[in-house]
């Protein structure tokens, strides 16, 4: 029986030479074809650790940590300014899977700000944002919009405080008019107050007061009719 001498696969040498080049640890500035640039840590061939790059074409500049080739942990995201010609940061937080993901702030303009939670890149969760306008909503959020419990304080001073749906007043909450002394509480549909009750609150010492108080209600059972109503409105959500 002839013997036969067992063989070793020799490796291609391009294969080798790509082993060689794979890039591990901390490395110097590295530039891409297209004109980014990244300086910082890696791991098989990927960014991985700490690490700041510079995207050419969005003019943008991302510091922070790395997973595998993509944002993740805690960093900063900044954009060029054309007026200055500086960098404006626009996000300082938490990342996931090369999106903004957990707890941090993003600077929309120099007025408008969201401080919260993000999932997905979007806002959810809970979280605090100030209007350009002035007014502040601080409360619950899904996919970017007011969603759950929240309450929104305008310019002015008056205030909503309740449910929110899809950016929207929904369920039940109340609007406080500080300005002319009153409260109107009760169902809302689709940013529309519905049905409830309007009251009078402070209204001796509110800045635009009504004109006439708010009449008592000779209704022999308000609340019966309060409930009826609401049912129907219910429906609605």
């Amino acid at each position: 029986m002839p013997y036969l001498k067992n063989t070793h696969k020799v490796q291609p040498l391009a294969h080798l030479w790509d082993m060689k080049a794979q890039k591990n640890g901390l490395r110097q500035t590295v530039y891409s074809v297209n004109g980014d640039e990244y300086t910082g840590e890696w791991q098989d061939n990927k960014k991985h650790g700490k690490g700041t790059v510079v995207w050419k074409k969005a003019a943008a500049i991302y510091e922070g940590e790395w997973k595998f080739g993509k944002c993740e942990g805690y960093g900063n995201y900044s954009k060029l300014c054309p007026e200055t010609n500086q960098y404006a940061r626009l996000y300082s937080g938490e990342w996931k899977n090369g999106k903004k993901h957990g707890y941090g702030t993003y600077f929309y303009s120099a007025s408008a700000v969201y401080e919260g939670e993000w999932s997905g890149g979007r806002r959810s969760g809970w979280g605090r944002m100030h209007y350009d306008n002035g007014d502040i909503y601080e409360g619950a959020w899904l996919h970017d919009k007011h969603h759950g419990l929240g309450m929104v304080q305008l310019a002015n001073g008056n205030r909503y405080e309740g449910s929110w749906q899809d950016g929207k007043k929904n369920g039940h909450g109340r609007f406080l008019f500080l300005d002319r002394g009153q409260v109107s509480e009760g169902l809302w549909v689709d940013g529309v107050f519905k049905c409830g009750t309007l009251s009078d609150c402070g209204r001796e010492d509110a800045p635009m007061p009504t004109k006439y108080p708010i009449p008592k209600v000779e209704l022999l059972d308000a609340q019966l009719v309060l409930m009826e109503a609401q049912s129907t409105f219910k429906k609605l959500l």
